[in-house]
C-alpha cells in the first residue's frame, strides 16, 4: 500500500522544523476532522485540511473561505499532511518549506457529501467555518472553492467620508462630544479583507488582520518625513456594518483592534475636554480640533454631528 505521507516527508527535515514528521505510514480513522490554519508564509494564506483515509487532505487558500456564493476562491491542492498536523501551531523556520508562523484559525468536524479525484463536497461544523462548500479541480493542482449556502453578513459599505461643519467656537455641551485633533492629512477609507488592502502603506497591517474584514476611516499624515495612517473610525468589522452604530460604540470597536505600529496609529480622543485639546493642537501646529457627537451614526458627506474648530 502506497505511503500517502511520502511527499510530505520529502519536503521536511524533522531536525529543522517543529512540524510533526511521523515515521510510520498513516492508519485510517474516522474521516470527520477538519482544521483551517492561518499561515503567514511568504504570502498570507489559509490551509484547509480534511481528514481522509488517515491523513489530512490539504488545500492552500490565498483568500480564505469565500463568504459570498457568487465569488469562488482559488484553492491550491498540496501534499497530504499527517493527522498530528490538526493540532499544530508554531513557527516554521525561514528557509524551510512553508517557513513562517502558523496558527489554528478554526477546527471541528465535517460531513462528506461527495469525494472524488476532481470534486469534494463537504459540510463544515466549526466555530468560525460553517456551511456547505465544494472544492473542484480546474487545472492540475489548481482547484476552486465555492460556498454552496449563503452566509448572513452585511455588504461592505461604499460611501463618501463623513466630514465636519466648521465653527469658530467650541460646542457648549462639551460632555456630549469626543474631541480629536484635526490632522490636516489625506482622508481615506481603507477596506481590509482576506489579509489584503489596496493601500500599500497598510499592507503589513492588513496581513496582521488575518481573515478579519474591516473598513477603517482615517487620514494619511506626514510625520518626521514619513507617512503614517491615523485611524479614527471603524465602519465595518467581521461581517457587520457599524455605520448605524453611535460613535462611542464604533470608537470602542476601533480601540479593540489595537492599531499601533511604526506606520499606523489610532487617533487619541478625549471626551468633554475641548479646551486642552485645542491648546495642544495649537502647540503642535495642527489645524484644529474635531468634536464628534458621541451618539451620532456615521453619515456621508458634511454632517453637523461633527464640528471642526480651528486651533486659532
Amino acid at each position: 500500500m502506497a505511503d500517502k505521507l511520502e511527499s510530505y516527508r520529502g519536503k521536511r527535515d524533522p531536525s529543522r522544523t517543529p512540524e510533526p514528521v511521523p515515521d510510520q505510514p498513516p492508519e485510517p480513522r474516522g474521516d470527520d476532522t477538519f482544521v483551517i490554519q492561518e499561515h503567514h508564509a511568504r504570502s498570507l494564506h489559509w490551509d484547509l485540511r480534511l481528514e481522509r483515509d488517515g491523513v489530512l487532505a490539504s488545500w492552500a487558500i490565498p483568500k480564505g473561505l469565500p463568504e459570498d456564493p457568487a465569488i469562488n476562491h482559488l484553492a491550491v491542492h498540496t501534499e497530504d499532511h499527517p493527522m498530528e498536523y490538526a493540532t499544530f501551531e508554531g513557527e516554521i523556520p525561514r528557509g524551510e518549506y512553508g517557513g513562517g508562523a502558523m496558527t489554528i484559525w478554526d477546527r471541528g468536524t465535517y460531513e462528506t457529501e461527495k469525494w472524488s479525484d476532481r470534486e469534494v463536497k463537504v459540510v463544515l461544523h466549526g466555530e468560525r467555518a460553517q456551511g456547505r462548500f465544494v472544492l473542484f479541480q480546474t487545472r492540475g493542482k489548481n482547484w476552486m472553492i465555492h460556498r454552496m449556502d449563503p452566509r448572513l453578513r452585511d455588504p461592505l459599505p461604499e460611501l463618501a467620508p463623513m466630514t465636519p461643519v466648521t465653527r469658530t467656537r467650541l460646542p457648549k455641551n462639551a460632555d456630549g462630544y469626543s474631541f480629536e485633533f484635526a490632522w490636516g492629512g489625506r482622508r481615506t477609507l481603507v477596506p481590509i479583507e482576506g489579509g489584503r488592502t489596496t493601500l500599500p502603506l497598510l499592507r503589513p497591517l492588513a496581513e496582521r488582520f488575518g481573515s478579519r474584514t474591516a473598513v477603517l476611516d482615517g487620514e494619511i499624515v506626514t510625520m518626521a518625513g514619513a507617512e503614517i495612517f491615523i485611524a479614527y473610525d471603524l465602519l465595518y468589522d467581521e461581517g457587520r456594518s457599524l455605520v448605524a452604530e453611535p460613535y462611542l460604540r464604533r470608537r470602542a470597536a476601533l480601540e479593540a483592534l489595537e492599531i499601533a505600529g511604526p506606520r499606523w496609529q489610532t487617533a487619541p480622543a478625549w471626551r468633554g475636554q475641548p479646551q486642552p485639546v485645542r491648546q495642544a493642537a495649537r502647540d503642535q501646529g495642527l489645524p484644529g480640533v474635531v468634536g464628534k457627537l458621541i451618539d451620532s451614526p456615521y453619515e456621508e458627506g458634511e454632517s453637523r454631528s461633527w464640528v471642526f474648530v480651528p486651533s486659532s
